[in-house]
């Protein structure tokens, strides 16, 4: 991680990658996904606030996981919602 990332980005020892390529909360609701993200935190995959249901920043709102992975193809960074950090690695 670079040394100016936040604490959260700080504490994540190894990057979690999505299981499935897909929004697990879309995929139960019926729902549509644009980008998705992986939290850091329990694994989860969901989608990215230009996403109509922004499942991703709803989960980190509701369970605390600060920071999440683009599960993107080809991108590799992590962000921090409570800090507004984001980091490459």
């Amino acid at each position: 991680m670079r040394a100016d990332a936040c604490s959260h980005i700080e504490a994540v020892e190894r990057v979690k990658g999505p299981q499935r390529r897909e929004c697990e909360d879309c995929v139960r609701s019926g729902g549509r996904w644009v980008h998705l993200r992986t939290c850091q935190e329990c694994g989860g995959t969901r989608c990215c606030d230009d996403s109509p249901n922004r499942h991703a920043s709803k989960h980190a709102r509701s369970t605390r996981h600060p920071v999440i992975a683009s599960a993107e193809p080809g991108e590799r960074w992590l962000y921090c919602y409570p800090d507004d950090a984001i980091a490459e690695y």
